[in-house]
């Protein structure tokens, strides 16, 4: 008799898991949706920065003076090309994250440095208050510090034989 509860508690128990287990499989489709969706729009936002980019270059090349370009000028380019660099990047984080259920924290801390570094080429320092550029740098180093730390640990797991190097890293 007391088997015969238990046994029933436990078929209780395994119907709420797998009930659970099957709205966490309906969640976690619809969260793959949503990225693919999000890979969509970044494909578009990628498109259309590059066709930004080729109209950024023809105006300046189609302007008086012709083919002349003043420091602003060209660190307003080098901003957009790194703007496209950054969507890219983005982009390839959102496909991972489709591939495998995994944070590649090693892309993310890459891509932030390379935004706080996009800041700091086309800062205008005639106008930006010292310490927003102390503040930067500090950014710039922390996140560089970050991709050092996660840059040794994989390092470390490789020689170590770990079979999961690159999970989470």
């Amino acid at each position: 008799m007391f088997d015969e509860s238990k046994d029933k508690w436990l078929n209780q128990y395994e119907c709420a898991v797998r009930g659970e287990e099957r709205l966490v499989s309906i969640l976690h489709k619809l969260i793959l949706i949503a990225v693919r969706v999000l890979a969509i729009f970044m494909t578009l936002v990628i498109l259309w920065a590059v066709i930004d980019v080729m109209w950024l270059i023809y105006k300046f090349v189609t302007t008086p003076p012709y083919g002349i370009l003043q420091i602003n000028e060209i660190l307003g380019i080098f901003g957009a090309f790194l703007v496209v660099l950054i969507a890219i990047e983005i982009f390839v984080n959102i496909v991972l994250y489709l591939r495998e259920d995994v944070i590649h924290v090693r892309l993310v801390i890459a891509t932030a440095l390379m935004a706080a570094a996009r800041k700091v080429i086309v800062f205008d320092y005639a106008t930006v208050d010292v310490s927003y550029v102390w503040a930067t740098g500090l950014v710039i180093v922390a996140l560089a510090a970050s991709y050092w730390l996660v840059h040794s640990a994989v390092l470390i797991r490789r020689k170590s034989g770990d079979e999961h190097t690159e999970a989470g890293a």
